[in-house]
């Protein structure tokens, strides 16, 4: 058997709105419930579980490979919710998106800090 991530834990403070959210800005189908989390699947058949956290939220990166033409969907998706967004991780270069690798990228945050980005090119893949 192969090693793959199978699922992981995003702790949130309201579980069906963070993943409504993802949901929506990446066009993935709604969010299906499994004991105490809200489940969002990604393509590749990984799930980020989303869990209620009555405590403070530690913010965590998710990075997302996306196809071009998914990428523009995204990015309007973003852009028509008005939501800030930058060309890199420090947040120096707000309102651009990257060309790393000679493909796009971009990040901007879920409700709760999460640090969200989508790329089309893995980082090292060259130009």
């Amino acid at each position: 058997m192969t090693k793959e991530l199978n699922h992981t834990i995003v702790r949130v403070r309201d579980k069906q709105r963070s993943a409504t959210f993802l949901t929506e800005i990446l066009g993935l189908r709604p969010p299906t419930s499994y004991g105490p989390f809200q489940v969002v699947e990604l393509d590749n058949g990984v799930s980020l579980d989303f869990a209620d956290d009555h405590g403070e939220v530690s913010p965590q990166h998710y990075a997302f490979l996306v196809s071009e033409d998914e990428f523009d969907e995204i990015f309007g998706r973003i852009q028509e919710r008005g939501l800030s967004y930058w060309a890199d991780p420090g947040r120096r270069r707000a309102d651009e998106i990257n060309h790393n690798d000679g493909g796009h990228g971009v990040y901007w945050e879920d409700p709760n800090g999460h640090f969200l980005e989508i790329i089309t090119r893995p980082y090292g893949s060259g130009s």
